[in-house]
């Protein structure tokens, strides 16, 4: 990977107006930045710059605390939902409808793109029934075609597109006139996650990839300094989950060991993986399972520790399978596949699961180093910044977030 530049801006930050009303005629920014599979403590490495302004300016958590399965379209999901996924719906990368048989992943961009998959409100459906105009580039959910549940402008998902690109395109929206002019903007970046997958996250590669994307957010800020609309723009930097070393003697063969013949459909692999046995063979299958149980943990969905919070949805298969920190679950169809060098889909309750949140802006309190965050509490507070009523009934709680905002 080529050398990349480091880019130092001071941040400028001025003094909030209160929340509510006021609040909501300030008329201030929000950019919601994720930088996928950035682990809570890659910060520390020194080569993060731009990162180190925005915590010494602004708010910063010891980490972002993910959703279980931590994987990537389920927590960017939850974070501007507000919801775990047993009840926005999107309850791994790859799952099946269970009743019609249809697929969604990841890689199917027209499942993707269709809202039926879709059960929670996301955060530009409910700034934009309040007047709020909203943009996305490359968000998951971010692109489904319905109208009125995508962003007024989004881009549908390009690994490849350019990353300074994606800051030069987020800088034009915000030039556009200002009764066009998004308000709250997201911007994804996959290079920490992707590089955590092929090398491990203590890798050269990874620490070439945290550069690189912390270049991006001092570019960003350069833009918006020279835009004359940084003192009314709040940066949001946060990932959808950490990183884990993994091993390739560390391999459990589900299907091909432990249940051979049982006539099982297996889905996922990795961390985590559902089982769905043939009618009426649950507890049969279960019980064969518990006896070889070993660098794992299964559970009937029912059964599933309520700290997860993974058995509502009824896409869940009727057995769950988490694997323990390092070690990888195969089925048959991925027999051949070995792990890479790091992974994630674990428990949200290890510490390398855990994501970044740092903040800063005229909204945030100014240097304030705080605990641990919750995914989930991020969608009420981009509403409060927004001066917008959230729905009811999510999973998020503005009262576990709400105190590092200026009041």
């Amino acid at each position: 990977m080529k050398s990349m530049l480091l880019i130092l801006i001071p941040f400028i930050i001025l003094t909030s107006p209160l929340l509510s009303q006021e609040h909501a005629e300030s008329g201030n920014y929000v950019i919601l930045i994720s930088f996928d599979g950035f682990r809570w403590d890659y910060p520390e490495r020194s080569i993060t710059p731009n990162m180190q302004t925005i915590r010494e300016r602004g708010v910063s958590a010891v980490g972002l605390k993910p959703v279980f399965p931590t994987k990537t379209f389920p927590n960017h999901i939850s974070i501007v939902t507000g919801l775990y996924p047993e009840n926005h719906g999107i309850i791994l990368n790859d799952f099946i409808n269970p009743f019609t048989g249809e697929i969604y992943s990841l890689r199917n961009r027209k499942a993707v793109r269709s809202s039926k998959w879709y059960d929670g409100e996301f955060i530009w459906e409910t700034a934009q029934k309040q007047g709020v105009n909203c943009a996305s580039y490359f968000w998951p959910g971010s692109s489904i075609i319905e109208e009125g549940r995508h962003p007024t402008y989004y881009e549908v998902y390009d690994h490849n597109r350019p990353f300074v690109k994606r800051v030069d395109d987020i800088l034009e929206w915000l030039q556009l006139p200002l009764e066009e002019r998004p308000r709250f903007i997201t911007l994804y970046f996959h290079e920490s996650d992707s590089q955590g997958h092929d090398h491990g996250p203590d890798s050269p590669e990874v620490n070439q990839a945290i550069a690189l994307q912390d270049s991006m957010l001092g570019l960003l800020v350069q833009g918006l300094e020279k835009i004359q609309m940084l003192d009314k723009t709040n940066i949001i930097i946060t990932s959808d989950h950490g990183m884990i070393e993994t091993f390739e003697e560390k391999v459990i063969h589900i299907e091909r060991d432990l249940l051979p013949n049982a006539g099982c459909h297996f889905i996922s692999d990795g961390p985590v993986m559902m089982v769905q046995p043939p009618m009426g063979k649950t507890d049969e299958v279960f019980k064969q399972i518990k006896q070889h149980e070993n660098h794992f943990t299964a559970y009937l969905r029912e059964d599933v520790p309520a700290h997860l919070n993974f058995s509502k949805n009824p896409f869940i298969s009727d057995i769950v399978l988490v694997a323990n920190s390092e070690w990888t679950l195969l089925h048959n169809r991925s027999s051949q596949w070995l792990p890479g060098k790091g992974n994630h889909g674990f428990s949200p309750h290890l510490i390398d699961m855990h994501g970044i949140f740092y903040a800063a802006g005229p909204d945030f309190r100014k240097g304030l180093r705080t605990g641990t965050l919750q995914t989930i509490d991020i969608y009420p507070l981009l509403c409060a910044i927004l001066g917008i009523k959230p729905v009811q009934n999510i999973d998020g709680n503005f009262e576990r977030i709400g105190y590092i905002l200026e009041r």
